[in-house]
């Protein structure tokens, strides 16, 4: 085993089975996945002793949880209205929550920077080829499930709310009333509407995906460069110790908006998606 700097630690698009796990039954064990189990049993033991003993005048930690929860379900509704919320806010909050979770666990020591074999990389530094932990967000196979799973619960509760005629009808469909002559013009150049339509659906999960696992990844070699910008200059070796303490917290802060804010995208964009395809027939 080895510790290095993680420069472009996180390049590749796919997660590797640390060595530790190879030639063994837990050869499927990548490390993004490893580190999957290690978010969600930590999410599991916050929610669980937040509501471990459950009062009518809440401590410190049932607060805590009752808010977020109450202030994400409050949100969502007024977006999708109560009765889309209450069949989507599980999948929302889940998302939400498992992907800022996994975001800052990206920002823990250790991650990325622990593992197997040296190899020289960028301007000539030496880089880990398999780290042990990997955020699980800088790995474009778990983006691609959130968004996945995401598009096709969106598909499932649009087609319960406005059928598969409906769905053909708002996508195609000539829109504001209009009758008499004008459909002529108006029925092509709507069909064409639809059809464009139809290609922004398709390529909701590979944006979804991208967007987040770009940002995460991007802001992991970001944080890899300022922790070895002393070696980038040659500086002694006692400054590129300073260095790489003292330049990265600022960064360190950006990543944890970062984090936030891209949970909070992925989110609202679902949720986005399934207003545009639900809530008009409410009303």
């Amino acid at each position: 085993m080895v510790l290095t700097l993680p420069i472009l630690a996180s390049a590749a698009l796919s997660a590797e089975t640390p060595a530790v796990f190879e030639n063994s039954f837990l050869a499927w064990l990548t490390n993004s996945i490893f580190v999957t189990a290690i978010v969600v049993g930590v999410i599991v033991w916050i929610v669980r002793s937040c509501t471990r003993k459950l009062e009518l005048i809440p401590g410190a930690g049932q607060n805590f949880l009752e808010a977020v929860v109450e202030g994400a379900y409050g949100a969502a509704e007024s977006i999708l209205g109560d009765k889309m919320t209450r069949k989507a806010f599980p999948l929302l909050a889940t998302l939400f929550i498992f992907i800022l979770m996994s975001n800052w666990f990206g920002l823990l020591p250790g991650v990325g920077s622990i593992g197997w074999g040296v190899k020289e990389g960028f301007l000539s530094l030496k880089e880990m080829e398999v780290p042990l932990l990997r955020a699980t967000t800088a790995d474009l196979n778990m983006t691609f499930a959130l968004a996945a799973v995401s598009m096709i619960l969106w598909f499932y509760w649009t087609m319960r709310v406005t059928g598969p005629v409906g769905f053909i009808k708002e996508l195609f469909g000539v829109k504001g009333g209009m009758s008499g002559p004008i459909l002529l013009f108006l029925v092509p150049l709507f069909l064409f509407i639809g059809l464009l339509e139809v290609v922004s659906i398709l390529v909701r999960p590979i944006s979804l995906s991208f967007r987040l696992y770009g940002n995460i990844s991007a802001g992991e070699n970001m944080m890899g460069t300022m922790i070895n910008i002393g070696n980038m200059f040659h500086c002694p070796h006692w400054l590129t110790a300073v260095l790489s303490v003292i330049v990265p917290i600022p960064f360190y802060f950006l990543e944890l908006l970062v984090g936030f804010l891209q949970a909070m995208i992925f989110t609202v964009l679902v949720v986005v998606y399934l207003q545009l395809s639900t809530t008009h027939e409410e009303h």
